[in-house]
């Protein structure tokens, strides 16, 4: 009997009411998680409806060669990665911002209130999001352009300027996605000792130099750990914002289209499940490289930030 196997049975005798409450767990996640990765073959066929997916035949790389010889591949990837590391940047510095600021309110009531506003767009879904996008932004009927045209300017129609839309889809982002992740910064702020700050006060610092020498510093290990967990997902673009924000307009496709979308839309047009799985697998891969790459690289300049 091994080594390991020996440690485990020592373990389980020990713990075995705690292991026999992780089963259902582990069945929920065999069944949800792991059984249906056995779909990724599909990236590797070509998909027959009449023959299912083990018996369609094998053609090798054939989908991913189409996927990337017609450039749609590297147009998908290069969107979703510059979207998603815009969208870090912005929703996490937003998020640092107002957890300081709202740390720092003496008022409690206002400090209540000012906390629940900017919790309740996390609320809000995309769907409701995306029509307020379109009653804005509209050429026809939008607001925006009701605003130009009664002080005596030209409408501007923003569906056909592809250009302003990667400022737009950041900022709805970072509107509706700063007020959760503030809370996790507050919770870490609220752990500072107050001792630190009492004995900086009487030292003469100011408030810039607390939040600077103080806060900043202690918050540390909750920025790298909210980053690693969201550069794991750079790859995976916010498929229902993107959605529900840009619809089907072809018009912004080359500037909005993500993986997630252009899987979902090839499902749609032509039902190919085969080149739709190899983006779904290319995705995934990536995903996995690029955090366990950012993980050794924290790992590499202290230990105690990284994720494992």
């Amino acid at each position: 009997m091994s080594v390991h196997l020996k440690n485990f049975l020592k373990e389980w005798k020990k713990n075995r009411p705690l292991f026999i409450m992780t089963i259902p767990a582990l069945f929920l996640i065999i069944v949800f998680a792991y059984l249906p990765m056995s779909g990724l073959i599909l990236a590797f066929k070509n998909y027959r409806y009449d023959l299912g997916v083990f018996g369609s035949a094998w053609n090798g790389l054939e989908n991913f060669r189409y996927l990337f010889s017609s450039g749609t591949g590297w147009l998908i990837t290069k969107n979703t990665c510059l979207y998603n590391i815009l969208n870090l940047l912005t929703s996490q510095l937003l998020a640092i911002v107002i957890a300081i600021f709202i740390t720092e309110i003496n008022q409690k009531v206002f400090k209540k209130i000012t906390q629940s506003v900017i919790f309740l767009p996390y609320f809000i879904s995309w769907v409701i999001v995306g029509t307020f996008v379109y009653a804005f932004f509209n050429y026809e009927t939008g607001f925006l352009n009701h605003i130009i045209t009664s002080f005596g300017g030209e409408g501007v129609n923003l569906y056909s300027m592809p250009g302003v839309w990667p400022y737009i889809i950041c900022a709805f982002n970072a509107w509706k996605w700063c007020g959760y992740n503030s809370v996790i910064y507050i919770a870490a702020i609220t752990g500072v000792d107050s001792e630190t700050y009492e004995a900086a006060a009487i030292d003469g610092a100011s408030i810039f130099q607390r939040i600077r020498y103080i806060t900043i510093p202690c918050i540390k290990p909750t920025v790298i750990t909210m980053i690693l967990l969201q550069v794991g997902r750079i790859l995976r673009g916010d498929f229902e914002m993107f959605y529900q924000i840009i619809g089907n307009n072809g018009q912004l496709f080359n500037a909005t289209d993500v993986i997630d979308t252009y899987v979902f839309r090839s499902l749609l047009q032509n039902s190919n499940l085969g080149m739709s799985a190899a983006a779904s697998f290319y995705q995934s891969l990536l995903c996995f490289i690029i955090i366990m790459i950012v993980n050794t690289v924290v790992k590499h300049i202290d230990e105690d930030y990284a994720l494992f």
